[in-house]
């Protein structure tokens, strides 16, 4: 099952990543949270990777919607945005499909808003895009 909706963007990842931002503000998702994977994994076992950030990326009333239905459905919330670089100088950008909130606890009453969720990420991975 691909759980992903993946583009890649023809710039560098520090620029990529205020452009994500952006196009996922104008989809109504406000950032709540950002993970610098790479920096956390240097600091806490010396590991190097590339850079690498996970943006916690809300819509509020998709969200609320979404709890309405099922309180746990926050542990499936199609909350997280990967940013990440790529060795040619590009910058891969992944958000979670959000059927998959309607598929893993098998409640058909979750997919309008996991159809709405889907619209509005899709529009702002293809605001990136464009």
């Amino acid at each position: 099952m691909d759980y992903a909706r993946t583009i890649t963007l023809d710039l560098p990842y520090d620029q990529a990543v205020p452009r994500v931002k952006d196009a996922f503000a104008g989809q109504g998702f406000g950032t709540l949270t950002e993970i610098d994977v790479r920096a956390t994994l240097k600091d806490k076992i010396g590991e190097d990777m590339e850079d690498y950030l996970i943006l916690g990326a809300c819509n509020p009333q998709l969200a609320h919607r979404a709890l309405d239905v099922e309180r746990e459905i926050g542990l499936l919330l199609p909350c997280n945005v990967v940013v990440r670089a790529l060795a040619d100088g590009r910058t891969l950008v992944q958000a979670l499909d959000p059927g998959i909130m309607v598929a893993v606890p098998e409640r058909p009453e979750l997919r309008p808003v996991a159809e709405e969720a889907g619209q509005r990420i899709q529009a702002a991975l293809d605001t990136l895009t464009s």
